[in-house]
């Protein structure tokens, strides 16, 4: 029999969706599962974006340009001047979701063997991304005691070897929920700038950011114009994951036009999906302010409940939908699965991403879990009491 890939082998399974086959056995058993493990906003998508996929006229469904249609390219780019990122449609690619424009990211800037520094925990899917890719992570640990911080620049140095050629942040950050300040921004800038590195900002989550914080885009860092790289989509801004839409955005003409290379090789993204961008683009902002209040009203729930549990701790996120929470437990991926197969609270059980897979560093995590509020208060209220009466009984607790 022949034998698989030594990249198969090391493809790392999904933290978020490896327990799927133990929720399918639980909601059969009768048991409500609150889902908290994945990013599936169940906010309303725009309608009028929904309305321009049923009110298009399509004799032939064509391929696109390989960077996006214009139309496509000059929405997004009239997208970004609102947030006072300058860009054009020419430094636009139009990606099949954020995740191919990772990708086209790390194919175009490092070879095999290469290295890339993340700080973790950091979205599972970048060690994936990396393995297909041929790349070697090199983690940089924040820690939950101070909301996962970026490091400092002298544990960045640390790292830095003949073979870096990158570093990549997430902002606001999954799946902390931590957000940058500019302060630290251009702090990591003069890294990137000192070692001439790659540096790529997955700035999806752009619209979620709590308290007042303001999301300060990489794309506005002096000095660095060249080295930057943003990648992004529409799936958390507009809850449409499934218009599969993303960008590539670069002032860098060689990187452009060596991702455009790549672009080529797929042929085009989806076109569905960038009639419904256009449309999506001109949602009016109170739809975001309602989105906003509703999510920041899901983590005040979280973090609350989270705290005044006995041996837990939560960090307040600042950005995206995401919180790290550390519990009294030894095995988060145990526990994570053990509230599936064994736990249940009056008939309803609570699903969480175990945030050892979000680490690349081995047993790193293994009290922390994830939790995705993506889910109403009323019912993000009733995770969280399932979430506390399984720790009182669960055996693994420390």
């Amino acid at each position: 029999m022949p034998k698989i890939s030594k990249k198969g082998v090391a493809m790392p399974a999904s933290p978020i969706r490896k327990l799927v086959p133990y929720s399918d056995d639980a909601k059969k058993r009768g048991i409500k599962v609150y889902h908290l493990n994945i990013g599936q906003p169940d906010i309303a998508t725009p309608q009028q974006a929904i309305a321009a996929l049923q009110n298009t006229k399509i004799d032939v469904l064509a391929y696109s340009h390989s960077a996006g249609t214009v139309s496509c390219r000059k929405k997004v780019a009239e997208y970004y001047k609102r947030w006072n990122i300058d860009v054009t449609p020419e430094e636009i690619i139009i990606t099949s979701g954020g995740s191919e424009s990772i990708l086209f990211a790390l194919n175009t800037c490092l070879d095999d063997g290469d290295e890339i520094i993340i700080p973790e925990p950091f979205y599972a899917n970048y060690n994936g991304f990396a393995v297909s890719a041929g790349i070697t992570v090199k983690p940089i640990v924040s820690v939950i005691d101070n909301g996962f911080a970026l490091p400092s620049m002298d544990e960045f140095e640390k790292l830095i070897t003949p073979k870096t050629k990158a570093i990549m942040i997430c902002n606001p950050n999954n799946p902390t929920g931590y957000l940058y300040s500019k302060e630290e921004l251009y702090a990591l800038a003069e890294i990137v700038k000192k070692h001439n590195l790659f540096l790529f900002a997955d700035e999806v989550y752009r619209e979620f950011a709590f308290d007042g914080a303001e999301v300060f885009s990489v794309m506005n860092l002096k000095e660095i114009e060249q080295n930057v790289i943003l990648l992004d989509s529409v799936s958390k801004r507009y809850s449409a994951c499934g218009a599969r839409i993303g960008m590539f955005v670069t002032k860098n003409k060689e990187v452009y036009n060596t991702a455009m290379k790549f672009a080529q090789a797929r042929l085009s993204p989806p076109s569905f999906g960038q009639i419904f961008t256009e449309a999506a683009i001109d949602t009016p902002q109170s739809y975001f302010d309602e989105v906003l209040e509703e999510y920041i009203a899901r983590r005040n729930v979280v973090v609350e409940a989270i705290n005044k549990m006995d041996g837990c701790f939560c960090p307040n996120p600042k950005g995206a939908f995401y919180a790290v929470a550390r519990l009294p437990i030894k095995d988060s991926d145990h526990f994570c699965q053990w509230l599936l197969e064994k736990f249940d609270y009056n008939g309803e059980t609570v699903m969480l991403a175990p945030t050892t897979g979000f680490y690349s560093t081995k047993g790193m995590g293994m009290d922390e879990v994830r939790i995705s509020f993506c889910l109403n208060v009323e019912d993000m209220k009733a995770s969280m009491k399932c979430l506390e009466e399984a720790l009182k009984v669960y055996p693994g607790r420390k």
